[in-house]
């Protein structure tokens, strides 16, 4: 069986950006904190499956709040990485905020689990062409992998011509970052690890994680992900949140009807989907899959 990524990335409820208009980060210390206890959930499930390891991609706002959770994951043998430290989408920030954002949560998890962190993922797979500045300061703040890239067409993010697996994103003489193949790395570069996606019709649909696994039918995610192992001879990239296996959380009142429906969508049926995937297939952290050194 091919080995291939899981990655949780460690928010709260709170802190998704279909929240970001009716949750500001100066009224998130007033909210009830689930993350820790939800994590924690997701770590017996990994255990009891055989401890599966993964990469989290732990949020430094999370982090500084729940020190002890950054090592319990780190303990277990988990890959620590990075989520940024406030959620917010690169969209609104510029080159000095990210750089400041990317560089605050990296050394606080490293300070906290005791080893280097390489890898980032920004909230809400953020990173586009809009943000061309992204992977020099990702690059220039000792990230080796960014896993910031959805490659669809999405309201919030994605990049629809980027590659649907694995490649180096490589800076031209142009100053332009652009993707090539592994076997023509240069320097500077940074490997990029896109989330999964099936080809349908022309069109890359997600297929491998979040919203899309609580919205198909679980054996529409299997025949997708089964497809990208078995057919296309690829590993895929998973990931889950830890409040998408918290059905009780608190209702965010003002939200939209997209937002609301996205959110809560199936919450009741993701943990047993979640054990259901672990069993039907291989899995462990990033730099592991991909082999990044």
């Amino acid at each position: 069986m091919t080995l291939n990524a899981l990655t949780i990335d460690v928010e709260d409820y709170f802190q998704v950006s279909a929240f970001e208009g009716i949750s500001p980060v100066d009224t998130w210390d007033a909210r009830e904190l689930r993350v820790e206890r939800n994590t924690d959930q997701v770590l017996e499930i990994l255990r009891a499956a055989g401890d599966v390891r993964a990469t989290f991609f732990i949020l430094g706002w999370v982090a500084e709040r729940c020190p002890g959770l950054v090592r319990r994951i780190a303990a277990a043998g988990h890959e620590i990485a990075s989520h940024g430290f406030g959620h917010q989408r690169i969209c609104f920030l510029d080159a000095a905020g990210f750089r400041d954002d990317i560089r605050r949560s990296k050394g606080l998890l490293e300070d906290l689990c005791g080893r280097p962190v390489h890898g980032y993922r920004a909230p809400s797979y953020s990173i586009s062409e809009r943000t061309p500045w992204a992977f020099d300061e990702l690059h220039d703040a000792g990230y080796l992998y960014d896993s910031s890239i959805c490659p669809v067409r999405h309201d919030f993010y994605g990049m629809p011509h980027w590659p649907r697996f694995s490649c180096m994103a490589v800076k031209g003489t142009d100053g332009a970052w652009c993707p090539l193949p592994h076997t023509q790395r240069e320097t500077p570069a940074l490997h990029s690890i896109p989330v999964s996606t099936v080809r349908l019709g022309g069109r890359n649909i997600p297929i491998a994680g979040g919203g899309y696994f609580r919205l198909f039918p679980y054996a529409v995610t299997r025949w997708g992900l089964s497809g990208i192992n078995d057919k296309e001879q690829r590993p895929f990239v998973f990931y889950l949140h830890p409040w998408e296996i918290d059905p009780e959380q608190p209702r965010m009142n003002g939200a939209g009807w997209k937002s609301r429906f996205r959110h809560y969508l199936n919450l009741d049926k993701t943990e047993k989907r979640f054990a259901r995937l672990l069993q039907d297939f291989r899995f462990a952290p990033i730099r592991e899959v991909f082999g990044i050194q």
